[in-house]
């Protein structure tokens, strides 16, 4: 049987690059040499994937089955119908790689792909309309103001969220440009960092309590993951926080009760469902001091470092990393 041919698109242009060459490094090692035949794309460059050969020249790596070569790109050119690739794999974070743009692509070109399509992408990306459609099916999201500029007229209708808020950009994350402020004079700070990322940005009710993720695989059938409760030893989940080594400990299953496990779980379907996301989703939420989950945010393209969530949760669930990629590959090329 011949083998697969997978691009996995990695790297880009946006804040979280280096989160994706670290993402997409750990599925090139994990894919099965014998079943695929593996072609990486720093979609920023086509040419250089940083710290590795130039695209075009081979690699090899050191698997989970054995030693794998992985040719570079510039020998599959996607719209060649002999040598285009059967699937596309993304790893890809941020805008240009999670908000629909890629998709696009990808449906002009007819090359499955893993993940959501173009809409759910683009809705899950904008933080304030994936707040409009969420609220309006009924799940339950922290209270906002949606800004335009540090001197929108919508400033007069902070007083309504209190403090503390969170002041962060709208289609960032990794929680870049994120910022949580306790104080009056910690506002303008907090603006001029989120609006370096983004001319939207949105002010948000702060909600104290216990982080969890639920993960999410599956297109019709949907298979929830068991719930990650993250616990950050600063306190803030940040960008340090959650991609340096020791900085946070994660517990899965999650330590809460169990009928907050099912109202949680009920809430990534049902945001799953509502944005209309396929193959993988992650939906970040807060239990508060009385046991309610609140949802934060749905990410379409999980990260796949060995510190991301995703792997963690399908590993207590039976998943090796590289049966993981399997399933998400089989999930790609269903009709």
């Amino acid at each position: 049987m011949p083998k697969l041919k997978v691009a996995v698109l990695m790297g880009g242009d946006s804040s979280e690059r280096e989160i994706s060459l670290w993402t997409g490094e750990q599925i090139l090692k994990a894919l099965d040499p014998a079943r695929y035949e593996v072609f990486p794309l720093d979609t920023a460059t086509d040419k250089n994937i940083v710290s590795r050969p130039m695209v075009g020249s081979s690699m090899t790596y050191t698997t989970e089955s054995g030693t794998a070569v992985v040719t570079g790109l510039a020998q599959l050119p996607l719209v060649d119908p002999e040598t285009r690739p059967d699937v596309v794999l993304i790893a890809l974070h941020g805008p240009g790689g999670e908000d629909g743009t890629i998709q696009g692509m990808l449906e002009l070109l007819n090359l499955p792909y893993t993940g959501s399509k173009v809409l759910a992408s683009a809705l899950a990306m904008d933080k304030a309309m994936t707040k409009r459609v969420l609220t309006a099916g009924g799940v339950r999201m922290p209270r906002d103001v949606t800004l335009r500029s540090p001197s929108d007229p919508r400033l007069a209708d902070l007083p309504t969220l209190g403090l503390p808020v969170v002041v962060k950009p709208n289609t960032q994350g990794s929680t870049i440009g994120m910022s949580i402020v306790r104080e009056e004079s910690e506002f303008a700070e907090a603006f001029d960092k989120a609006f370096r990322y983004d001319s939207v940005v949105i002010v948000e009710q702060y909600i104290a309590g216990t982080e969890i993720s639920a993960p999410i695989i599956g297109n019709d059938e949907l298979e929830i993951l068991p719930i990650v409760e993250i616990v950050p030893q600063k306190g803030f989940y940040d960008y340090e926080a959650k991609y340096t080594p020791g900085k946070t400990d994660e517990f899965c299953p999650a330590r809460i009760a169990s009928s907050v496990t099912n109202e949680a779980r009920s809430l990534a379907r049902l945001s799953h469902e509502l944005l209309g996301c396929r193959g993988m989703s992650r939906t970040d939420m807060i239990v508060d001091q009385e046991g309610k989950p609140w949802v934060l945010e749905v990410n379409t393209i999980p990260g796949m470092t060995p510190l991301s969530i995703l792997p963690l949760a399908a590993s207590v669930a039976g998943y090796s990393f590289s049966g993981l990629l399997d399933r998400l590959i089989e999930l790609a090329l269903e009709k």
